[in-house]
């Protein structure tokens, strides 16, 4: 994995949200790599319960200030970046006053999904893209994690699907099991195809429930992972049968030689 670079996109790291599965994953598959000398980007959402005083966040201009066209409307980006102390890695987040300012991540106090999680989807996975556009950096293995950052690979693989930075790259999706009740936005299709995509890319979508999204994110990736050992079993069936490399769930103990083994032998020598 030495010089190799991966780009790592979450919905939540540690240390600027809570622990959870994802966000200790994201973390640690970003440091083993960084320990053995791989090159890493991170990337996640600004979301407005991340203390950006304690956490030394700062705007970088020279990045900031593009729009994000979301279902015909302009909204601006903005890009900030901290250092995980300690670590000796930098984590970038995509950030907008409409979407991510106000104080929780997905839901509400009552557990109630945001009714634009469809649209803060859509522009993560978007300003993401068009961030590592402007740094001009060209990932080898792009490794998504978290149900709002499963747009990326429908994204790469068809609206940018002709960007020279990512010919290469190798997309892996970690599924973990954040299973919620109901759907996304309906409107959430029409809101995609708006960017010129096709109705068959798009096939699952006509329901966005959370296994719906996750059978899109694997559709348009070049490999699997599973991050839970509690999937959907009708989830977990479709990714047995897609025909893509698929890493069975592994333990904290387990994961980070079984992460290098399958980034080198499924993914990169494919």
């Amino acid at each position: 994995m030495k010089d190799k670079r991966i780009l790592y996109v979450s919905s939540e790291v540690i240390p600027y949200l809570p622990e959870t599965e994802i966000s200790s994953t994201s973390f640690e598959a970003a440091r083993m790599v960084n320990n053995i000398g791989g090159q890493i980007r991170i990337f996640m959402p600004r979301f407005g319960n991340i203390n950006e005083r304690r956490h030394q966040l700062h705007e970088v201009i020279r990045l900031s200030g593009m729009n994000m066209v979301i279902n015909d409307l302009d909204m601006p980006l903005i890009i900030k970046v901290a250092s995980i102390p300690k670590e000796r890695m930098q984590v970038y987040f995509i950030d907008n006053e409409d979407y991510f300012k106000r104080k929780a991540t997905l839901s509400d106090e009552d557990g109630n999904l945001f009714d634009d999680n469809d649209e803060r989807a859509i522009f993560f996975a978007k300003g993401v893209i068009e961030t590592v556009k402007k740094l001009n950096w060209s990932p080898d293995i792009i490794h998504v994690h978290g149900w709002l950052a499963y747009m990326l690979p429908l994204y790469l693989r068809n609206y940018y699907g002709n960007e020279p930075l990512f010919k290469d790259a190798k997309i892996v999706t970690s599924i973990y099991n954040e299973n919620f009740d109901g759907t996304l936005n309906e409107e959430m299709r029409d809101k995609i195809l708006f960017d010129g995509m096709e109705k068959r890319d798009l096939k699952h979508l006509k329901e966005p429930s959370f296994v719906n999204l996750a059978k899109t994110a694997a559709d348009n990736s070049d490999a699997v992972i599973i991050g839970s050992d509690d999937l959907p079993e009708n989830l977990l069936d479709y990714l047995k049968k897609i025909n893509k490399p698929l890493l069975p769930y592994k333990t904290r103990e387990e994961f980070s030689q079984a992460y290098q083994d399958f980034y080198t032998t499924k993914i990169l020598a494919e």
